[in-house]
């Protein structure tokens, strides 16, 4: 996508070649082109108009109907935060009393459009002259013009003297190849202006990565891990008055928030497997709070190294699934493809933790046969190799 393209893709020519393509989308690419320019399009303009059809029908799945009227990049679309998470990030900010917000870095506008939509007066600054213009777009099919405003330019130039609040998603992927950036230090913004930032404003909100090393993390800030419907899908440090606890970890199930909280210091307490076994949310494992969850549950760690806990009782909780086991063995290859025959297991699902195996290579290794399901928890317990026959329980 150029400014030549995305300008092309406004005009009244473009906008019923964008209707056209959402019909086309998902099928035959080739086909789909053919059929567009068929209708009189021009070829560039045609695959312009497939190419956001396209990104927009992924797009769903973050965005909801509001994609539909996006503007969008691939490399945009996999970094954009999902409307769920946005809303609930800007709902917070609103709270806080947040009236005008600085998004520096803003992307696509997908944080900057939550806000707008939480009543935040927000002013986005982002580097990339094509992206700036897609994000003004996007205020603009959203009907938030007014409230979302996006100049291109240096996010580290910005006064933020002018808003009381700042939200920052630093890019962490090298511009033109797309590759991921894993020294916080080559981020842009760099990380000291990013953390800088909260002695400068009094709530500032910075979106990490759900893997930021624990020493990173500010002295003072609250750092919060989200997931949903069991995928670990962001982390964010909440500075200044924002900060409530040390560590959270957010767990979104369809339209519930649940929330667990803590130091992250704390260890749980190791015992023996037991009847049932739970497998943590990941966002409860990357915040540290494995501790508080096992205290929930009154359960304990087979390994202080591996994160799964064993209870006596099945108690339900959104922060963890919970499986029946029903056989432990030392890990054998020979043993256990004998006692999945024995069971007549022919659908397996394979759970690891601390385990060097390959799940796919096991699973062809087993060679399995039969009609009936159960689930594999490849592990340690005492540092030992061991294998959990187990069976899910509802919910």
């Amino acid at each position: 996508m150029d400014s030549d393209r995305l300008a092309a893709l406004r005009t009244p020519e473009g906008v019923a070649a964008l209707a056209t393509a959402a019909g086309l989308a998902g099928g035959d690419p080739l086909a789909a082109a053919a059929a567009l320019r068929a209708t009189g399009v021009p070829a560039d303009l045609a695959a312009a108009a497939l190419t956001q059809a396209e990104l927009r029908r992924r797009a769903v799945g973050k965005f909801g109907p509001a994609a539909a009227g996006m503007f969008l990049t691939r490399a945009g679309l996999e970094q954009a935060t999902r409307r769920v998470v946005a809303d609930r990030r800007a709902a917070r900010l609103r709270a806080a009393g947040v009236r005008t917000l600085a998004d520096l870095g803003c992307g696509l506008g997908a944080d900057a459009l939550a806000a707008a939509r939480a009543g935040i007066r927000v002013y986005g600054v982002e580097a990339d002259p094509v992206t700036a213009a897609m994000a003004a777009a996007n205020a603009e099919a959203a009907g938030l013009a007014d409230l979302f405003t996006v100049e291109c330019g240096d996010a580290t130039a910005f006064d933020v003297s002018r808003v009381d609040g700042v939200f920052c998603d630093p890019a962490r992927r090298k511009a033109g190849t797309g590759r991921r950036i894993f020294d916080p230090n080559a981020y842009s913004p760099p990380w000291d202006f990013v953390t800088g930032l909260a002695g400068r404003v009094p709530h500032t909100v910075v979106k990490v990565a759900p893997g930021l090393d624990h020493t990173l993390i500010p002295a003072g800030a609250e750092a919060e891990w989200v997931g949903v419907d069991g995928d670990l899908v962001e982390a964010a440090l909440w500075c200044g008055a924002l900060a409530e606890v040390p560590r959270r970890a957010t767990v979104l199930r369809g339209d519930t928030a649940h929330r667990l909280t803590g130091a992250g210091d704390a260890e749980a307490p190791v015992g023996p497997v037991r009847r049932y076994v739970y497998d943590p949310d990941p966002a409860v494992v990357r915040a540290h709070l494995v501790a508080e969850l096992a205290g929930e549950l009154d359960a304990t760690l087979a390994d202080p190294s591996i994160a799964y806990l064993y209870a006596d009782r099945a108690r339900p909780t959104p922060f963890a699934r919970c499986l029946e086991v029903t056989d432990v063995l030392p890990f054998s290859l020979k043993r256990l493809r004998a006692l999945l025959r024995e069971r007549r297991v022919g659908r397996l699902e394979i759970l690891k933790r601390g385990s060097a195996l390959e799940p796919e290579k096991l699973r062809r290794d087993l060679r399995l046969a039969g009609d009936a399901a159960a689930s594999l928890v490849l592990t340690r317990v005492a540092g030992a190799p061991t294998v959990l026959l187990a069976r899910p329980l509802p919910g």
